[in-house]
């Protein structure tokens, strides 16, 4: 995993993630919540940081150990001032171990593709405060797409069925798409989505 760290660092992965944080308005302050859902080597976090933003806590989740512990080295040594803001937590996607109505913030990205999408963004609206936001990256199809698939043994999902699947639980605000000459926009789009702050009539 630390390859893989190298090789999205290289790639202007995390610049072109903190450029897109830097345009949202949050709404987060210094008692904020924030959970980085499957983080990995800690890109996503790293980004969010890069961005300005300082919330309360960071909780980097995944149930890699050791991409945990690249995560909080990486963090450790870039942000010094500021690593007691970053946790690391190790569990699995579907069944974190949070209480409901736990974080203002949640970031997702690459993670999703290796489980249910339903059942992902299911997992993540519980935990996330009624009107909180989830800052979705899927892996978008395209022949990047494919080639990531075959590499990495995920299923990507069909645009189509991640806005079907997620309006169960949020409403759609954005769909970003990053500018062509930025490598990450061969491969990834980003959703912007609410939860809603009460369950839909049926």
């Amino acid at each position: 995993r630390r390859g893989s760290y190298l090789a999205l660092k290289i790639n202007g992965y995390r610049a072109s993630v903190a450029k897109y944080f830097r345009s949202l308005d949050l709404e987060l302050d210094s008692d904020s919540l924030v959970l980085d859902a499957g983080s990995g080597t800690g890109i996503v976090t790293l980004a969010f940081h890069d961005a300005g933003f300082r919330p309360k806590k960071i909780v980097a989740l995944d149930l890699s150990r050791k991409s945990l512990q690249v995560a909080r080295d990486q963090f450790s040594k870039e942000k010094k001032s500021d690593k007691a803001r970053m946790a690391p937590a190790q569990a699995d996607i579907l069944c974190t171990p949070f209480a409901d109505d736990s974080f203002d913030l949640v970031l997702s990205c690459g993670v999703l593709e290796y489980v249910s999408l339903d059942a992902g963004l299911a997992e993540m609206a519980r935990i996330l405060k009624p009107g909180g936001k989830l800052v979705f990256i899927p892996v978008k199809p395209s022949v990047v797409g494919t080639v990531l698939e075959f590499l990495y043994k995920f299923k990507t999902h069909k645009l189509k069925d991640v806005k079907k699947s997620a309006q169960e639980h949020f409403t759609i605000l954005g769909n970003h798409e990053f500018p062509i000459n930025e490598p990450i926009s061969w491969s990834k789009t980003i959703f912007l989505l609410e939860k809603h702050r009460s369950e839909p009539s049926e």
